[in-house]
């Protein structure tokens, strides 16, 4: 075990244990039909349901507007020559189309997130003290109600869609808060990686389906029905969750008793035993958790921009139809969740097997995780009409990020296991800004749709991950911080 360095500002000094003792380690509980692990894959599903409600709306604003009504393409405008796209069925122009600006579509595509920013926060606290399952559950449902009212809402108008979308961030708020406070109970330390990185490549899955999904149900069928079928799958997972979850290994009716030991006894060193006391004061002023902030924001304000903005750009500029659309702008994703899962895999092998302290690895994966697609992103604006280099490099820098899912991404259990979902409350909504904010200065940056004004939006990604990344490498920490416990020892790794 490794004992603190310093108890006032978490610069504790972390060092591999070469010769660690096997005799206090608890025996290791089976991975099969284990259920840890089934948590991890049923917490994966709900997040496939969260990113498919958050960004179907992304494939379907391209066909929500009547400059994209067309009988054989719908890309004539685009600054590429147009690709060569199918007869679109007959009957697939029942649904309404909208004469929205650029500056509308950045808003609408940008109000979600002013919803999201609201139940961060609030998320982590509630989580900690009634429980995260019904939170996260009943924050899902709420956003499968209001994505099934979205046709109806952008009928209404413009104001209306904003409204709707911005009340399903509110219900999403709470989700990634509540699902970290839940794995506090659950992971053991050395697990860490993997059941967080399975468990959150859900929503990396959730966008690869759901962006070639949604243009394939917007070119056979109308745009309406990416909200119904969506909304449907959402409904499917809320049963689910509502029988098969619970909130610790103690509350949990068929677990094994040799996998409730060896979580709970892995934890025993880990978790605050004061009920009820958030240390306020301390988690403001932590210098780790503020690394964390700055890591989250900087990443996420490229991960928003092409989450929202992909779609547009594949047709606005490459030409893409919305059939093809989906697919490609699936590929950066499907590319971030293999590597998310890899990475997870090396991570723990390299802290368990190696015996590498956490810190070196979770630095090193966050500055691959952000040097990495910022280098590829700013070459994105120089691949001109090329359309094969264009989308491999837009897949290799968000593949390249999933490498992240390992670092900053998961460090908040690692600095203060008991308050887990607070913290990730914390950076959570500073992280949202980018979703606040990005879209619009984007297509704010863009309404001409040339590929300079694309370089301009691409550079700004890539300077605010490159200081992110500087941030977290200089002030990052890899263990339990003093504050965060009531025992003089931390997990030693």
């Amino acid at each position: 075990m490794e004992r603190y360095g310093s108890d006032t500002d978490g610069d504790e000094q972390e060092t591999p244990l070469l010769h660690r003792g096997h005799e206090d380690k608890p025996q290791r509980a089976p991975v099969c039909c284990s259920s840890r692990y089934g948590l991890a894959l049923l917490s994966s599903f709900g997040f496939f349901v969260v990113y498919s409600l958050r960004v179907n709306l992304s494939v379907a604003m391209v066909d929500m507007l009547n400059n994209t009504r067309q009988a054989s393409t719908n890309h004539s405008g685009s600054v590429c020559p147009a690709h060569a796209n199918p007869q679109r069925p007959k009957h697939n122009h029942t649904a309404s189309v909208y004469d929205w600006n650029s500056e509308t579509q950045g808003w609408i595509l940008g109000s979600f997130f002013y919803g999201y920013i609201l139940t961060q926060i609030p998320g982590g606290y509630l989580a900690g003290r009634y429980g995260p399952k019904w939170l996260l559950g009943f924050g899902i449902l709420g956003t499968v109600i209001f994505t099934l009212l979205t046709p109806v809402a952008a009928d209404l108008g413009a104001t209306y869609l904003i409204a709707v979308r911005v009340l399903e961030g509110v219900g999403e708020g709470v989700t990634f808060p509540a699902m970290y406070a839940m794995w506090a109970a659950w992971a053991p330390p050395l697990e860490r990686s993997r059941l967080l990185t399975i468990s959150y490549i859900g929503a990396q899955l959730g966008t690869v389906i759901s962006l070639p999904l949604s243009g394939e149900i917007c070119f056979y069928l109308d745009w309406t029905y990416v909200f119904y079928v969506f909304g449907v799958v959402g409904l499917v997972w809320f049963v689910l969750w509502t029988f098969l979850a619970f909130d610790s290994p103690n509350t949990h009716p068929r677990i094994s008793e040799r996998e409730r030991i060896y979580i709970t006894s892995s934890l025993k060193n880990e978790l605050s035993n004061t009920a009820g006391h958030i240390p306020w004061g301390a988690i403001v002023t932590s210098r780790p958790l503020w690394a964390i902030v700055v890591a989250h924001f900087s990443y996420n304000w490229t991960f928003y921009t092409l989450l929202t903005l992909l779609p547009t750009y594949m047709n606005d500029v490459l030409g893409f139809s919305i059939q093809q659309n989906g697919w490609l702008s699936s590929l950066p994703y499907l590319g971030c969740a293999v590597v998310a899962v890899l990475s997870g895999q090396l991570a723990d092998y390299l802290r368990e097997t190696c015996l590498y302290p956490t810190v070196y690895v979770r630095k090193a994966f966050s500055l691959v995780g952000m040097i990495g697609p910022a280098v590829f992103l700013v070459a994105v604006g120089y691949t001109g009409c090329n359309y094969t280099l264009a989308v491999t490099f837009l897949t290799i820098s968000s593949s390249l990020g999933g490498v992240s899912a390992s670092g900053f991404n998961i460090n908040h259990l690692d600095i203060a296991p008991s308050y887990a979902g607070i913290l990730l409350g914390i950076t959570n909504t500073f992280a949202t800004i980018p979703g606040m904010v990005g879209p619009v200065i984007a297509r704010a940056l863009t309404s001409n749709n040339t590929i300079e004004e694309w370089q301009t939006v691409f550079y700004i990604a890539a300077a605010i991950q490159l200081f992110g990344a500087l941030v977290y490498t200089v002030f990052g920490r890899g263990t339990v911080q003093p504050w965060a416990v009531h025992s003089t020892y931390s997990h030693g790794d």
